[in-house]
């Protein structure tokens, strides 16, 4: 019988740390523009960023991402996930059809690539059906884009049961970021488990599990390994 060693379990311990977090990105979302201060007070907080959530176009409760300020966040080496909220009702196959393109024409502004993900903000109090759902992800998917859809996946909410009503395609292949459940906020290194609440058999890679962080106007998020691809 092999008796392990102390330093031995603490090996063992340490690698399997490293599986761990080799397989989630600690990350936040802004609605403000990442300046540097705002950038320096993420990093002095709570850790670096590997992900940052970003908004297309400007609206009166968010500023679009720029080009510059894609860049700035490249060169720190953060990737982007891309966030689009300009609107307050997601029902309707043709607005969902028609939000997409709007979204589509601010991503090409800031000459984001085709091969990432572009999520719909839909809200807890948003009217949300599977039409809305089917259109989004339809035109993005003509389009060579990945579809995403961020919002409440806890269990009979109403993203939920639209979600579920949507055709098999897009209910399997849409990019899901969840905001449930809320818990503390942490540092990168002391962030939780990777458990969302969310539907199975679904493609459900996000998980914003702080809203509104006491010291930088930040969310904070985890994200499975395979969101990479939907990053830019």
């Amino acid at each position: 019988m092999t008796v392990n060693t102390k330093k031995e379990r603490q090996e063992k311990k340490n690698s399997n740390e490293r599986k761990k977090n080799s397989k989630v990105y600690w990350g936040v979302d802004s609605a403000s523009e990442v300046s540097k201060a705002l950038y320096s007070c993420a990093r002095e907080n709570y850790g670096k960023p590997q992900v940052w959530g970003r908004y297309l176009g400007d609206k009166e409760v968010s500023k679009g991402i720029t080009k510059n300020e894609a860049s700035y966040l490249h060169d720190e080496g953060i990737k982007i996930l891309l966030i689009y909220n300009h609107f307050q009702n997601a029902t309707g196959y043709d607005n969902g059809k028609e939000s997409a393109k709007q979204a589509l024409k601010f991503a090409n502004e800031i000459d984001a690539p085709n091969t990432v993900a572009i999520f719909a903000d839909i809200e807890p109090n948003y009217k949300v059906d599977s039409a809305f759902i089917q259109g989004w992800y339809e035109t993005l998917h003509q389009a060579k884009w990945n579809a995403g859809i961020y919002g409440d996946f806890s269990n009979k909410s109403k993203l939920s049961k639209a979600l579920d009503g949507a055709e098999k395609n897009a209910k399997q292949h849409t990019i899901l970021w969840s905001a449930q459940p809320q818990t503390k906020e942490t540092s990168r290194k002391e962030a939780p488990d990777f458990k969302p609440d969310g539907m199975h058999d679904t493609k459900l890679y996000g998980w914003q599990y702080t809203i509104e962080a006491k010291n930088c106007e930040i969310d904070m998020n985890l994200f499975k390994q395979e969101m990479d691809e939907s990053l830019w």
